[in-house]
């Protein structure tokens, strides 16, 4: 069922640069993580380490860790701030998982499903708030800054996508806004950290900034593409679980505008009504082949990756920078 599309650049796609380079920050940051999910009320830690040791690659903290380091950051708040960006991700996946009645998360099953929607969501805004208590802790007010703009942002995202549930008039622009400030705002918010607790010159922390934006852009893309071309062990969720769930993402607003009208009354049905039958999924991931769907998007994905490598441009070569790199290599040559 996979759609295979060859990238030259996938044969040495590694995070392992990224992670060697951030190893020994990161066992800072895993620690600091168990030790602020802790509470005396018994279900928060029990919930939050549902999804806290589930096998996510917190790639979000590694780049805040390695924009400090390309940054030439020699203290310590960026631990600190590493771990704020990991809960406040952690936090938008548990209310994510509401919002879209996901029954699965990292191959686990989601955690509204053991606990339920309300505790879920109540945990999410305890990670919230300790990701807060870190970033006071630190002091730094611009990087307060950015990442209390950042949570404001994503939720807006949230409804944004919520808004556009089940629509199928929504354009590639408009999505291009929701994933902008669902999933890049914070890839964005966690490079330009690293070079905000360094206080770098506001150019150099506007290109950090503009790393991680078009970074998480390729991501989403990719994962929106994968969501009908992968294979369940790699995304650690069913094959069409966008499709089950009446998500618009890129590959069926391609196909739905490129498509006859026998063919939008198809996502019509399936998207909108909610009428899902057997063979629907493989229909719906024909469609895409037939218009090229899923290679649209990540020609898409592979554009935002050369803008984010393009906005590293700007500084010296060194381990943190090509590190850096790599991410952007590894995360589009997922779909390989």
């Amino acid at each position: 069922m996979g759609v295979v599309v060859p990238f030259e650049e996938s044969r040495e796609a590694s995070l392992k640069p990224l992670m060697d380079l951030v190893a020994e920050d990161m066992e800072s940051v895993n620690r600091i993580i168990l030790d602020k999910a802790v509470s005396d009320v018994d279900l928060i830690p029990e919930l939050a380490h549902h999804l806290i040791e589930s096998g996510g690659k917190r790639l979000r903290p590694m780049l805040t860790i390695a924009a400090a380091k390309l940054a030439g950051y020699k203290g310590e708040g960026h631990i600190r701030l590493a771990s704020a960006v990991e809960f406040m991700h952690t936090a938008t996946l548990l209310h994510d998982d509401v919002v879209d009645d996901s029954d699965y998360r990292r191959g686990k099953k989601a955690a509204r499903l053991l606990w339920g929607n309300q505790a879920s969501v109540l945990v999410g805004d305890f990670l919230l708030g300790q990701a807060f208590r870190m970033m006071v802790d630190v002091g730094s007010l611009p990087a307060l800054k950015i990442l209390s703009n950042a949570a404001a942002v994503i939720a807006e995202g949230e409804v944004m996508q919520l808004a556009a549930a089940k629509n199928m008039a929504t354009t590639e622009d408009a999505y291009l806004a929701i994933i902008t400030a669902k999933t890049a705002t914070l890839f964005a918010a966690a490079a330009e950290v690293g070079g905000a607790v360094a206080n770098r010159p506001p150019e150099e922390q506007e290109a950090m900034k503009s790393y991680g934006k078009t970074l998480g852009i390729a991501f989403q893309l990719v994962d929106d593409a994968l969501d009908y071309s992968g294979d369940s062990a790699r995304l650690g969720k069913s094959v069409g679980d966008d499709f089950r769930e009446g998500k618009i993402t890129l590959p069926v607003i391609l196909s739905f505008r490129r498509g006859s009208e026998e063919e939008r009354a198809f996502w019509k049905r399936t998207m909108v009504e909610g009428d899902i039958k057997d063979g629907d999924l493989e229909n719906a991931i024909a469609l895409m082949r037939k218009h090229k769907a899923i290679e649209a998007t990540l020609d898409r994905a592979r554009h935002y990756g050369a803008m984010s490598r393009d906005a590293l441009g700007l500084f010296r070569d060194c381990p943190p920078k090509k590190a850096m790199l790599d991410a952007v290599t590894f995360c589009i040559a997922r779909a390989h």
